[in-house]
């Protein structure tokens, strides 16, 4: 059975930094590739960011281009999300989802992950 476990959520002031890890574990499962989504209230689940795990290629949202920064560590069989220059806008639950081998679509979309973690609340204050 695969798991995706968040941490590193919390409650920041506008200009701080944040670090969220993911961390998947399951009898042989690698993830295909990693995404990180946020819902704010009253909103849909958007996308944040999201990395190909084979070949180390990122994705950004336009509203977080240049402030944070997706990775993943194989080794670990861990995925990241460094959180800079967090402005209040950025206040939601941010959930990470993986994909597994038979997994297809859009790494933006996310009906094209799997796996889901349980969500860690991100709140900036101004």
């Amino acid at each position: 059975q695969v798991q995706l476990v968040e941490s590193g959520g919390g409650l920041v002031q506008a200009g701080g930094s944040l670090r969220l890890s993911c961390a998947a574990s399951g009898r042989t499962f690698r993830p295909y590739g990693m995404g990180w989504f946020r819902q704010a209230p009253g909103k849909e689940r958007e996308f944040v960011a999201a990395i190909n795990w084979s070949t180390g290629i990122t994705y950004y949202a336009d509203s977080v281009k240049g402030r944070f920064t997706v990775s993943a560590d194989n080794a670990k069989n861990t995925g990241y999300l460094q959180m800079n220059s967090l402005r209040p806008e950025d206040t939601a639950v941010y959930y990470c989802a993986a994909r597994g081998p038979y997994s297809s679509g859009s790494l933006h979309d996310t009906t094209s992950y799997a796996y889901w973690g349980q969500g860690t609340q991100v709140t900036v204050s101004s």
